[in-house]
């Protein structure tokens, strides 16, 4: 079950949402410190957390599944995120770097095939950061926020899907151990709370994260496209696209 993307978006433009963009953000960029002359892209709605690297990355993309819908990203310029299938990404082989998975794979009905695409267009050596809901921690039960929506993972489950999926797990993390609950103290302890978590309750973190870097040495599979077909792009003034081939159509670019 996809999240809607219109919830998504409103969820992170709350004060709760800037809380978690904040502290998952922290944990993204201690995991990729640099990511200076690399091609990022980030699927499912991974939005919140590409501006860390633009700047630094030469370039940064997005793409959002069919499933979920569409929004225009960046604000107040040319946008940056195509309308795609999971089976069927719009990059050639081995052209991206770096991948960031998020909100993507609770929502997944066809987790093999967007897996193998998701090999298919990562460069040899490249790397994606996986995060999920997990299943244990208290934000896969709270209705006030997306990562509720779908199938929540334990950390030995997502492992073992990346293994199954030609992807090998190099590190794990957590993070999200405020409380799914709006409370203004909350940003100010947030940092004090998620390093007292992690270090002593990773069991119970609102996520998990897990990057991976791409099983160069394995054959390759059947079935899977030399090129991808883009079934829509965002133009400027796009807010909010629900999925129909109506809208794909004039989102294409």
């Amino acid at each position: 079950m996809w999240a809607d993307i219109v919830d998504l978006r409103d969820f992170y433009g709350s004060p709760m949402g800037r809380l978690v963009r904040r502290l998952i953000a922290r944990r993204l960029r201690a995991i990729w410190p640099s990511v200076a002359g690399r091609r990022v892209l980030g699927v499912g709605f991974a939005v919140p957390f590409l501006g860390l690297f633009q700047g630094e990355a030469e370039r940064v993309v997005a793409v959002m599944p069919d499933g979920q819908g569409v929004v225009h990203w960046p604000e107040g310029a040319p946008g940056l995120v195509a309308l795609s299938a999971e089976d069927a990404l719009p990059f050639p082989d081995r052209s991206m770097d770096r991948l960031i998975l998020m909100h993507c794979l609770e929502g997944s009905d066809q987790l093999r095939p967007f897996l193998r695409e998701c090999w298919r267009v990562l460069a040899d050596g490249g790397r994606l950061l996986v995060v999920v809901a997990n299943r244990r921690g208290l934000w896969a039960r709270a209705e006030n926020a997306p990562f509720a929506h779908g199938r929540p993972y334990s950390m030995g489950q997502i492992t073992r899907l990346l293994r199954d999926n030609l992807f090998v797990p190099l590190q794990t993390a957590t993070a999200l151990f405020v409380p799914p609950v709006w409370w203004r103290l909350f940003g100010t302890w947030a940092t004090g709370i998620e390093n007292l978590g992690a270090r002593w309750f990773p069991t119970f973190a609102g996520v998990v994260v897990v990057e991976a870097e791409k099983q160069i040495y394995a054959a390759p599979f059947a079935g899977t496209p030399a090129t991808a077909r883009v079934k829509g792009l965002v133009r400027p003034a796009g807010n909010g696209v629900r999925n129909s081939a109506s809208s794909a159509a004039g989102e294409h670019e």
